[in-house]
């Protein structure tokens, strides 16, 4: 190995690369196709490759020396370590190995693979033997291991395929094993448990495929690569020659592999071999490394030339560089403005955070404080109550005011009354003067136009006018006939349209009663199939994602109707329309959990479902019910869960609501209680308050579904059907009456019509006749003078009148004066028994003022804490929503800080994002107006001297590093290669010393021969009859016998499963050729090698019986039955 050093230090050797070197997890992935050659041994391969040059004189005299300095290094360090070896291994001899945790195979299972259609076989920690005559499938179960553990299908020898291995006739065959998984080194326990299940299943088709399972069967994985992972964790080599030796190979070995064939089985099975070869792919990867960077340095000079001129060029355009540098700072102070303004942006969301989580406590505090005054509050009510009650009543006193304001009243009316006479009067006499006025002036104006007046032409006039007059009464008389007519027929039009409206709502009502009742039953159906269908969507699996999620508080309560049942079934409509929103609702006990509760409702499209926030407080409601007698809604309820109950109770007060058949009864009941409210069943919201006030709201039905407080389904079931009958009997019945009154209705109102028809007839006549009265009137006003003596008599009545009216308004004042004073006099009557009414009832006023303020405050309270728990749920809310936007918000600010970072160093500004936009615009308008004088823009230019630099100093940036590198790599190798010797001598040593003390064993003495030059491994054998016959003289092992032959290679395989650290050793007929002796002492070794070897399970194959061989607590035999081949009997003739 000297002389691979010298090769190492030269850079001028003629290497040629053809690739990177294989890595060795790369050796142990399985192929079926045909296996590579063996790996040529160190000296043949230097000889080989187009870059190997002849040797001359010289190199061959170096060589020489060489080898003689190898050879003296071998000898020194074999007297250094040689004593320590031997101790080591007799201290070894009295030790009991020990068990491995992991590593090791438990079991193996063959499944329709080559001869065995089923075979199961459980191995020992230590020492296994599977026995069996020829032809039993002993060798089957080497080959099952190599498989199952990713080995090729060409290194058992015994197919060139996976396909091979399939048994005849069967389309596919399958390979388990068990490999312990135990300790402190085991593979992933927590996944696998103590066991690894390997499965691999393959086909005639070529398909493969592997199953890795945990100890409980579960598949963990079906990839190569967790196989890999786990023979590299475990140390399984199974490819290793030296592992799994195959029923050919240790044929071979044991009896016909030569010098040089030892030699390479002893690299291949240490994996010296493999360390060799990619040695030797790094060598030649260094030397071509050497040459590319000697090619590189010549390109060095162009590159410094090119960017000598293109920073010439540069240089020509300074002052646009001076602009260009501003417009990069500009732009790099943009990128941290941007940064600045969303910093802002981002301290704000937090800050918003931060307040929205200050408020949280403070609404907490007070839903708690809430809660503790309401207690407190209901005991008050209770008790102001009573002392109320006790005071008395003021009956009498009140009768006697009500019967004074009753007389005040009066009066006042009989006073509007004469008011309004006196109004009246003041308009009459207002309009009298004027009128007055009016003939005045007409006097005067007809006695200048007296003399121009005609008298028999008047009078002419008079007969026309007096004609035309009594026309216009003969049409208005038929008009008004007419009219009347027409009013009675719209009369009884519209009283038949109103009766008709009347049929038709209920018509439509009934139809709708009858699609209810469809609806109903169709509903009955469903909940017949799901007993959440009457509470909503899907509120099955709603319950069920509940079950499974888990709550910072209790299980959230709901639907809370699961837990109620009608026991009056006579008012289950009503309940189900004032109850329905809580019996459909949710309750949880923290507030956290609302928003969770309130996604999974809207997930399932339940938007309107309630929420309730409750205390698991199983609080006394007992005072707040009526004496037994009377119904309340509580009463009419059987409720099976005690926090349901008392959220009804909180939410609705159930348990003093009282349910009565008409609003009359309910009164009834609320008066004999004092205070209260109630439902009725012809649909009234009932309520007297303390004060003897009472009050009755109209209830507005709201529709649930038919199942709510339905009890058994059957029983609602038949209910809606016989409804559904009733109805549309009822349905047929109005659909005939709206028949008949559309009859009546299209009779009418062609009657209508024609009444209007004539109504328009006469209406046009009447119009005429008025016509005719008015000309003849202009033609005498405008022939004919006013007559002074009407003027004059109408002025005197008019007169007359007004002085009437005057008279009249006077005494109606004076009637008006006694009136207000009797007035007086009642009030003051009144005002004297309202002081003794005050006086009476001070204390009375005063409890009830108490017990008022408490029920007031008492009611504040529960909307206080319904306040309070929304407010609660909304914060949170609030909360949640806050923090996602203050969490986006962060992750940009991260994101633009790290493209600001990416993009350049920090730039402190305070400017704002416009201005510095501003100033980069106008510089940037500056640098290109610079650009167009110098025929190429600054950006070009300094991209170009950019270029050039960065080529030039990667160049040789790149050229330094690989040198160094190269340089490293050339050590490296000198010292793994030293270290590789330093294996190699160590192992070869500990291998003779092993072999030599297995041969004492049975009496012989021999040593191992190495020569690592010539690449040779010889055995020398002394037995104990050359011994006698023969002196101290060694004996070539061909020589022997077949048994000592393979005895001796026997102790030559020992010794060399020293040097590997494989947990498993597989050794197929190895005493084939042995005699009983040598097998007798040959298995009795390898037993105690097991039973010495620490953490090392062997198994081994032989067609021998063990009848001659004790085998021990630690040793386990497994015996093949003799095979079935399916054979007849040849017949022969007799």
């Amino acid at each position: 190995m000297t002389k691979r050093r010298a090769v190492v230090d030269s850079d001028d050797e003629n290497v040629s690369v053809d690739g990177t070197p294989a890595s060795k997890r790369a050796r142990t992935e399985e192929s079926d196709a045909e296996p590579l050659p063996p790996a040529s041994d160190t000296r043949a391969s230097k000889r080989k490759g187009k870059a190997r040059h002849k040797e001359d004189d010289d190199s061959e005299s170096e060589d020489d020396d060489n080898a003689s300095d190898a050879g003296e290094a071998d000898r020194k360090f074999e007297e250094e370590f040689e004593a320590s070896i031997r101790a080591s291994l007799e201290s070894r001899t009295k030790v009991h190995g020990g068990i491995a945790d992991h590593g090791i195979i438990e079991a193996i299972e063959l499944h329709q693979f080559m001869c065995h259609q089923r075979l199961t076989f459980t191995f020992g920690p230590q020492m296994n033997f599977i026995i069996g005559h020829n032809g039993s499938g002993k060798s089957a179960v080497l080959t099952g291991i190599t498989v199952a553990l990713g080995g090729k299908a060409a290194a058992t020898g015994r197919g060139s395929g996976l396909k091979s291995f399939i048994r005849e006739g069967q389309p596919a065959a399958e390979v388990s094993i068990s490999l312990k998984n135990q300790g402190d080194e085991a593979y992933k326990p927590k996944e696998y448990g103590k066991s690894i299940i390997i499965n691999r299943r393959f086909t005639r088709e070529g398909n493969s495929s592997w199953k890795i399972k945990a100890k409980d069967g579960r598949v963990i994985s079906t990839k190569k690569e967790e196989l890999a992972a786990i023979c590299d964790h475990m140390n399984i080599q199974v490819d290793n020659p030296m592992n799994v030796l195959t029923q050919d190979a240790a044929r071979q070995f044991l009896s016909a592999s030569s010098a040089g064939d030892k030699y390479k089985f002893f690299l291949r099975g240490t994996q010296l071999s493999q360390l060799n070869e990619e040695y030797d792919t790094c060598l030649a990867n260094v030397t071509a490394t050497g040459k590319v960077l000697a090619q590189k340095k010549e390109a060095m000079p162009d590159l410094r030339a090119a960017f000598k001129e293109a920073s010439t060029r540069f240089e020509e355009a300074s002052k646009a560089r001076e602009q260009k540098k501003k417009v990069d700072e500009l732009k790099k102070e943009l990128a941290w403005a941007h940064v600045n303004a969303k910093k802002t942006e981002q301290e704000s969301k937090f800050e918003d955070v931060a307040k929205l989580q200050r408020r949280v406590p403070k609404i907490e505090s007070s839903l708690q404080e809430a809660q503790r005054n309401l207690a407190a509050t209901t005991e008050m009510v209770a008790q102001l109550e009573q002392e109320h009650d006790a005071i008395g009543d003021r009956n009498i006193l009140q009768e006697k005011k009500k019967a004074l304001q009753a007389k005040i009243r009066s009066k006042k009316d009989e006073l509007h009354g004469l008011h309004e006479q006196l109004k009246t009067m003041s308009t009459s006499l207002t309009i009298a003067t004027k009128t007055i006025d009016e003939y005045k002036d007409a006097i005067d104006k007809e006695k200048k136009r007296l003399e121009m007046d005609t008298e028999s032409k008047r009078e002419e006039s008079q007969s026309k006018m007096a004609g035309a007059r009594a026309d216009v009464a003969s049409a208005e008389d038929a008009l008004r006939n007419v009219r009347e007519q027409k009013s009675a027929a719209e009369a009884e039009l519209k009283r038949l349209e109103q009766a008709g409206k009347g049929v038709e709502r209920k018509q439509t009502e009934l139809r709708n009663q009858v699609m209810d009742c469809e609806s109903s039953i169709q509903s009955c159906l469903k909940a017949d199939k799901d007993r959440y269908a009457a509470y909503g969507n899907d509120i099955q699996r709603v319950v069920e994602i509940i079950n499974k999620t888990r709550w910072h508080g209790e299980k959230p309560l709901g639907p809370l109707g699961i837990h109620v049942k009608l026991i009056n079934s006579q008012y289950g409509d009503l309940l189900r329309s004032q109850l329905g929103q809580l019996l459909t609702s949710f309750a949880v006990t923290d507030a956290r959990d609302y928003s969770t509760l309130k996604r999974i409702l809207v997930d399932h499209r339940n938007d309107k479902t309630v929420i309730h926030k409750f205390k698991p407080d199983l609080f006394d409601y007992s005072r707040g019910e009526p004496p037994s007698g009377v119904l309340t809604v509580l009463r009419a309820l059987e409720i099976s869960d005690p926090h349901v109950l008392r959220i009804m109770i909180n939410k609705s007060s159930i348990e003093s609501r009282v349910l009565a058949p008409r609003r009359i009864d309910a009164e009834n009941i609320l008066a004999d209680l004092r205070a209260g409210a109630a439902w009725t069943l012809d649909k009234f919201s009932v309520t007297r308050y303390p004060d003897g006030g009472k009050s009755s709201v109209p209830i507005q039905p709201q529709r649930y579904h038919p199942m709510l407080l339905a009890g058994r389904t059957t029983d609602a079931l038949q209910r809606y059907r016989d409804q559904k009958v009733i109805h549309e009997r009822e349905l047929q019945e109005a659909g005939a009456a709206v028949k008949s009154f559309q009859g009546e209705w299209s009779s009418t109102r062609e009657t209508v019509d024609a009444l209007k028809a004539r109504e328009r007839s006469a209406d046009e006549d009447r119009f005429k006749a008025k016509e005719v009265v008015q000309q003849l009137q202009n033609e005498i006003n405008a022939d004919l003078p006013v007559q002074l003596s009407a003027l004059q008599s109408t002025l005197e009545e008019t007169e007359a009148e007004k002085r009437v009216l005057v008279a009249q308004a006077q005494e109606v004042s004076n009637v008006k004066a006694d009136l207000d004073e009797k007035q007086k006099e009642l009030v003051a009557q009144r005002d004297k028994v309202q002081e003794e009414i005050d006086e009476f009832t001070n204390r009375k006023n005063a409890a009830k003022e108490k017990v008022g303020d408490a029920v007031e405050q008492r009611t504040k309270l529960l909307n206080d804490i319904t306040h309070w728990e929304n407010k609660l749920a909304e914060e949170q809310t609030k909360i949640q929503t806050a923090e996602t936007t203050a969490a986006v918000v962060q992750q940009e600010l991260e994101e633009w800080t790290a493209k600001a970072t990416e993009y350049c160093e920090r730039v402190v500004t305070r400017r704002s994002v416009e201005t510095i936009e501003r100033s980069l615009k106008s510089t940037q308008a500056a640098l290109q107006e610079r650009e167009k004088s110098h025929g190429a823009s600054v950006e070009e230019m300094t991209i170009e001297v950019n270029r050039a630099k960065d080529r030039m100093e990667k160049a040789d940036h790149d050229l330094k590093q690989m040198a160094s590198l190269n340089k490293v790599l050339k050590q490296s190798l000198t010292v793994r290669l030293a270290r590789w010797q330093e294996f190699r001598r160590h192992i070869a040593l500990r291998c003779k010393v092993v072999f030599g003390y297995h041969l004492s064993r049975r009496g012989y003495f021999g040593k191992v021969l190495f020569d690592h030059q010539k690449e040779t491994l010889q055995l020398k054998v002394q037995t104990d009859d050359q011994a006698a016959t023969q002196g101290a003289r060694d004996k070539d092992p061909r020589s022997l016998s077949g048994g000592e032959k393979s005895f001796s290679t026997i102790c030559l395989l020992l010794s060399l499963w020293e040097a590997i650290g494989c947990p498993i050793r597989c050794l197929d007929e190895f005493d084939v050729f042995m005699d009983a002796v040598n097998r007798r002492i040959s298995m009795k070794m390898m037993i105690d090698t097991a039973n010495h070897s620490d953490k090392k399970q062997y198994i081994l194959i032989t067609p021998q019986d063990m009848n001659n061989i004790n085998p021990g607590p630690t040793v386990r035999v497994q015996r093949m039955s003799d095979p079935e081949r399916g054979q007849g009997v040849l017949q022969f003739a007799g």
